[in-house]
């Protein structure tokens, strides 16, 4: 477990099982509610809508897994204060006073879009910060916070992939009912992405949509999220790298706008440790040649 002095501590966990039952990470990068007091006091808008861009609870619904045999991680900072869930210097030049350094990624479209590694909007477009921050703040969270996470995400991968041959990451996530566009159609309950076939063996988002439409969800694929930077950084399925990103729709779980734990929590929680044991059942030790020829 990796500390950090300050509001945030420890920034993030990884719990690993006592016995592992199969080389599948399950990670939660987006359900942090821990808000460092200077962010609170920069923002011009409350906490409750800073809480909008959470994946509230996630790390609840995944969090009983480590006891099953399965390693969890989870973020406890914000995405609203640092996202994980991008490139490491994805930054907008309007949020800050001075220069850039000359490697910063300015034109993604996702600082288009305010959702940067620092974003400057929440998920509804309203702006973060009353005033410009300094460059210096933000290289001091990419330093202190996004990249001790994914040193320490990579260096579990990589220990995964040493012992078993293969190592599966579980990226989970949660999503609005309802879209900001008007004309999005009714999202699904879950939306399962491997960046259109390119992050995991096929293998893997079939097992994933067969199990949760056997347990009574409605399945979509890719659209309106095929995976961000943890699906396709860590992702290489040639190598027996697998990463899969599942959306799950916030109105299956929880009241979104009370934000408070749903009748169906205790249901989800149970149908998650489903999905872990049927993916163990899929990948197990000892015999991986049916993954990882699925994968070739």
């Amino acid at each position: 477990m990796t500390r950090f002095d300050g509001d945030l501590s420890p920034p993030f966990e990884i719990v690993e099982p006592a016995e592992w039952r199969a080389p599948i990470i399950f990670n939660s990068p987006h359900s942090g509610s821990v808000y460092p007091e200077d962010f609170l006091s920069a923002s011009r808008i409350d906490l409750p809508t800073l809480r909008r861009s959470e994946d509230s609870f996630m790390d609840e619904l995944i969090g009983g897994l480590s006891e099953l045999g399965f390693p969890v991680v989870r973020v406890n900072f914000p995405r609203s204060y640092v996202d994980v869930n991008r490139e490491p210097y994805e930054l907008d030049p309007r949020m800050f006073s001075g220069r850039l350094p000359s490697f910063a990624n300015t034109r993604s479209m996702r600082v288009a879009g305010g959702l940067g590694t620092i974003p400057r909007v929440v998920g509804d477009g309203q702006e973060i910060y009353r005033e410009r921050l300094s460059v210096d703040d933000a290289i001091s969270r990419i330093e202190e916070l996004y990249k001790p996470y994914h040193r320490a995400l990579r260096r579990l991968i990589n220990r995964v992939h040493q012992t078993f041959g293969t190592a599966v990451v579980v990226d989970c996530h949660s999503m609005p009912s309802i879209g900001v566009a008007r004309d999005e159609p009714r999202r699904p309950d879950i939306v399962i992405g491997d960046r259109y076939g390119t992050s995991c063996s096929p293998l893997l988002p079939d097992r994933v949509e067969q199990t949760m439409v056997r347990l009574g969800y409605s399945v979509g694929r890719n659209k309106p999220y095929a995976g961000g930077f943890i699906t396709e950084h860590y992702g290489n399925p040639a190598s027996g790298l697998h990463t899969v990103q599942l959306e799950l729709n916030r109105a299956v779980y929880m009241d979104e706008r009370r934000r408070e734990r749903g009748q169906r929590f205790a249901q989800v929680v149970a149908d998650f440790a489903e999905l872990a044991s049927t993916l163990a059942a899929t990948i197990p030790f000892g015999d991986l040649g049916p993954f990882q020829a699925a994968a070739e």
